[in-house]
C-alpha cells in the first residue's frame, strides 16, 4: 500500500508532526518512551521508531504520529529515517491496538474529572492535538489537579509556563475560580 506523510513543525523544535492518509490509532492516544520498551514491543511501529537514534518519545493519535527527538539530531537526516520506518512499517501496524499499560491517554473518569475533561476537549485539547501532542489527566485532590503532557507537548517550553496557565485560567472561568493546574 502507498500512503502519503506531510511532515509539520510543532511549537516544540525538538517534536515533529508526522500525518499519514492512514489511521495509526483508532481509539485514544498513547506515547511511548525507550523506558516502555516491553510495552512498545506489543507494537513493532513504535518499537522501530523508538529504535531511530535520538528518538526520545513516539505519541500515536488518529493518523498522526509525533516524534520527538534530544535536540542533538539534524532535523533533516533524522525526518528521513523516520519516514523510512514509517513506510516500512505502515502496512503492518494494527491502529486498533489496545493497552492496559501506563502511557495510555484513555481516561476513565466520573463526576468533577469528567466535567473537566468536557471543558478540556472542549477548549485545550484540539489546539494541542493541532500541535501534534495533548494532556493526560492525573488527578484532582484539594482543587489540584495534575496533567501530564504528551507528544510534542512533552518537554515544550511552551507548555511548561504558557499552556499550564491557559489551561488554569479556562478551568477557573468554566469549572472552579479555586482550581490551580500543576504537572504531575
Amino acid at each position: 500500500m502507498s500512503i502519503r506523510i506531510s511532515v509539520q513543525p510543532t511549537p516544540n523544535p525538538n517534536a515533529l508532526k508526522f500525518v499519514l492518509d492512514v489511521p495509526v490509532k483508532s481509539r485514544d492516544s498513547v506515547v511511548f518512551k525507550p523506558s516502555d520498551k516491553s510495552r512498545a514491543e506489543s507494537v513493532p511501529l513504535a518499537s522501530a521508531l523508538l529504535a531511530v537514534g535520538h528518538v526520545t518519545d513516539v505519541y500515536f493519535s488518529g493518523s498522526f504520529i509525533t516524534v520527538t527527538q534530544d535536540g542533538l539530531a539534524d532535523w533533516d537526516v533524522l525526518e528521513k529515517s523516520l519516514k523510512d520506518v514509517i513506510s516500512a512499517g505502515i502496512d503492518a501496524h494494527n491502529p486498533d491496538f489496545m493497552l492496559d499499560a501506563p502511557g495510555s491517554c484513555a481516561p476513565k473518569l466520573t463526576g468533577d474529572l469528567a466535567r473537566i475533561e468536557q471543558i478540556l476537549d472542549g477548549t485545550i485539547r484540539p489546539a494541542l492535538q493541532h500541535d501534534g501532542g495533548d494532556l493526560q489527566v492525573i488527578d484532582l485532590q484539594d482543587k489540584v489537579l495534575r496533567i501530564s503532557y504528551q507528544g510534542a507537548c512533552g518537554c515544550c517550553p511552551h507548555a511548561a509556563m504558557g499552556t499550564l496557565y491557559a489551561i488554569q485560567n479556562i478551568l477557573r472561568e468554566q469549572f472552579d475560580p479555586a482550581i490551580v493546574v500543576e504537572l504531575a
